[in-house]
């Protein structure tokens, strides 16, 4: 029986279960410092206090990241917040009340109008060309036959009335999917565009469909810097615009239903 003891009474199966055990605690403090390189230090949700980072445990120290195609490098974690004016206010003084916008309410920046800063730069494929483009910079991209063609459609809006015509198809070159379909307004010939998951194309009518917005609320969407490619934080931007009217677009949307 002597023969099998090993220091001072400790078997084999006892170191290793104790190896697994620091084994396990080092990566579970390590996940929690790593996963807290964006969003933190933490505020107070009333006076935007920052909370306490929580030590060596609990805060990652800072790393540089390369980004592709010569991007440059980010640091994280850093201490900036985002810097847009949000147009909203409490609807109560304690934490965690709820937020309401002020003047237009598609773009507060809230709800389902809410959006991330991103970089202002359009996101790349492998190679390095925009990877989001109108299919008049594609011309290797086309729609197949068998789909209606939403070029040359007019677009109705939530009060069936029209607010423009589509005139091209943005897709993604990397996904092979429609992201965004341009419009031209017929308020001023403004082109916006829509996301591709908020219209429906009705073939039978050979229209656009976009319950998301009123015909009216069409050109206070954002535009775009360049005419042929979209940027990341252009991206967000639009989307939350249009997702905004799902609730906002009207007063009875953002009415409760019952």
């Amino acid at each position: 029986m002597d023969d099998q003891v090993y220091n001072g009474g400790l078997d084999v199966a006892e170191w290793v279960l104790y190896a697994f055990f620091l084994f396990f605690f080092g990566l579970i403090a390590y996940l929690r410092r790593e996963d807290r390189r964006e969003g933190y230090p933490l505020e107070d949700d009333v006076s935007g206090r920052h909370e306490p980072s929580g030590g060596l445990f609990f805060t990652a120290q800072p790393k540089v990241f390369r980004l592709p195609h010569n991007g440059g490098t980010i640091t994280t974690p850093i201490k900036a917040r985002d810097s847009g004016d949000l147009k909203a206010r409490r609807t109560a003084p304690w934490a965690g009340s709820p937020l309401e916008p002020v003047g237009d309410p598609l773009q507060a920046g809230i709800g389902p109008g809410a959006y991330a800063q991103r970089a202002k730069t359009p996101d790349l494929m492998l190679h390095g060309a925009p990877r989001i483009v109108p299919l008049r910079v594609a011309e290797d991209f086309y729609l197949d036959k068998r789909d209606p063609d939403p070029r040359g459609m007019p677009v109705i809006g939530a009060d069936n009335a029209i607010a423009g015509t589509v005139t091209d198809v943005w897709v993604d070159r990397s996904e092979y999917l429609i992201r965004y379909l341009e419009v031209s307004l017929t308020d001023g010939g403004k082109r916006m565009l829509v996301p591709m998951p908020m219209a429906v194309i009705q073939r039978g009518r050979k229209r656009v469909k976009v319950v998301a917005l009123l015909a009216s609320q069409f050109s206070g969407a954002p535009t775009l810097a360049s005419p042929d490619q979209i940027t990341r934080d252009e991206e967000e931007r639009v989307s939350a615009y249009v997702g905004g009217g799902i609730l906002y677009a009207t007063p009875a949307r953002a009415e409760p239903w019952l």
